[in-house]
C-alpha cells in the first residue's frame, strides 16, 4: 500500500454518528471509545500498478488509500452484519464497518464497478479479500487464522515455503456472479505470482453455528477432502469441532456437495484441501474451517487461464 500512515478512521465523522445516536445506542459506547485507536496504513508493501484486470465494467486491484480500506470494511460490515448474522458491537454499530487490527498492515484487493457509484460519486467497491503474507504477518501479530488453527505448526513444518493468508472474502449479493468471482480469483493469483508465493490458506465459513445440522457437509469435507499429512492442521485447543459427523458409506455427495458455500466449492476445484476440525465462530455466526491451497497443487488448466487472462490483460 502506498499511503503511508493514512488514518482509517475520519475523526468528524465519527464524533457527528455519535451526536446523533440513539441515548440507548450511547450508553454502549463509553468502554468502545475508551479502548478504541484509529489504525495507520503502513506504506510502501507493493509499490506496483494496483490495477490487476479487467472484464467490462469491473476492475480487480489494490486499495492504495484508507479511504479504499475504508470502502471495503463497508462492505464487509453489509455482508456479513446487515445480511449475516455477525454480532456487531457498539463500535462497528457506530462505524457501519468491519473492521480489526489486522486491516493496517494487510493487503485490500478490491473489485470496483465502474458504471455504478457511491453516495459520493465513486466507483462501487462490490467485491474484496484481504491479504496477508507471511513476511508481514511474522513482523507483526502473526496470523489472523491462528485465532482457530495452529498455523505455526504449518508454516514451521514447511520452512522452505512462503505463506498467503486470504480472508474476509465477500462481494456484494447482486455481483456474486463467475465474473466477480473469476476476477477475485485473478487478483489473487497475481499477487502471489507478483509476490513469488508458494501456498494459499485461510477460514472459509459455513453459515449457523450448529455442527450437527452441518453434519452432512462436514463429513463429506472430513472424508473426501481432508488434507494430506503432510499439510495437516489441527484446530486449536478447546475450539476444535469433530467434522467426522457421518460414516463415509451415510454420505450422499451431490447433496453434500449442495450444501457447501460457493468459496469452498471453488477452493477445492483448485486443489484445495481441509483441515483438522472445524472452530465455531461466535461473533460472525459460523462454523469456520481451513482452507489449504499450495501452488504446486493448483490444477495446470487453471494456471493456464490465469496466466492467459493476464496476458491478455496486460496487452
Amino acid at each position: 500500500m502506498q499511503s503511508s500512515h493514512a488514518t482509517l478512521v475520519p475523526p468528524g465523522r465519527l464524533i457527528d454518528r455519535l451526536r446523533t445516536a440513539p441515548l440507548q445506542f450511547r450508553d454502549g459506547l463509553l468502554p468502545a471509545l475508551k479502548s478504541y485507536r484509529p489504525l495507520r496504513l503502513g506504506g510502501g508493501r507493493d509499490a506496483a500498478s494496483p490495477v490487476l484486470r479487467r472484464i467490462g465494467s469491473l476492475e480487480v486491484r489494490l486499495a492504495t488509500t484508507a479511504s479504499e480500506v475504508r470502502r471495503a470494511q463497508r462492505l464487509r460490515y453489509r455482508v456479513f452484519y446487515e445480511e449475516g448474522c455477525a454480532a456487531a458491537d457498539a463500535m462497528t454499530r457506530l462505524l457501519r464497518r468491519d473492521t480489526d487490527s489486522f486491516d493496517a498492515i494487510c493487503d485490500h484487493l478490491l473489485v470496483i464497478d465502474h458504471e455504478s457509484r457511491d453516495r459520493k460519486g465513486r466507483p462501487s467497491v462490490v467485491g474484496t479479500y484481504r491479504l496477508l503474507p507471511q513476511a508481514v504477518a511474522e513482523s507483526h501479530d502473526g496470523f489472523y487464522t491462528s485465532r482457530e488453527f495452529d498455523i505455526d505448526d504449518l508454516t514451521g513444518r514447511h520452512r522452505g515455503l512462503r505463506f498467503l493468508e486470504l480472508g474476509r472474502s465477500c462481494v456484494l449479493s447482486a455481483y456474486r456472479n463467475k465474473r466477480t468471482v473469476e476476477l477475485l480469483w485473478h487478483g489473487c493469483w497475481a499477487y502471489v505470482r507478483r509476490h513469488g508465493l508458494d501456498v494459499m490458506f485461510g477460514c472459509a465459513s459455513f453459515e449457523g453455528t450448529d455442527p450437527d445440522a452441518l453434519a452432512l457437509p462436514l463429513s463429506y469435507l472430513h472424508h473426501y477432502a481432508s488434507a494430506p499429512e503432510s499439510w495437516q492442521t489441527r484446530a486449536v485447543g478447546e475450539r476444535y469441532v469433530g467434522m467426522n459427523r457421518m460414516p463415509k458409506e451415510a454420505i450422499d455427495p451431490r447433496a453434500a456437495l449442495r450444501m457447501l458455500p460457493p468459496l469452498v466449492k471453488g477452493y477445492l476445484r483448485l486443489g484445495a484441501s481441509i483441515g483438522d476440525g472445524a472452530v465455531i465462530d461466535r461473533q460472525f455466526g459460523t462454523t469456520d474451517v481451513l482452507i489449504i491451497l499450495p501452488v504446486a497443487a493448483i490444477s495446470a488448466r487453471y494456471i493456464e487461464h490465469f496466466a492467459a487472462s493476464g496476458e491478455r490483460h496486460a496487452a
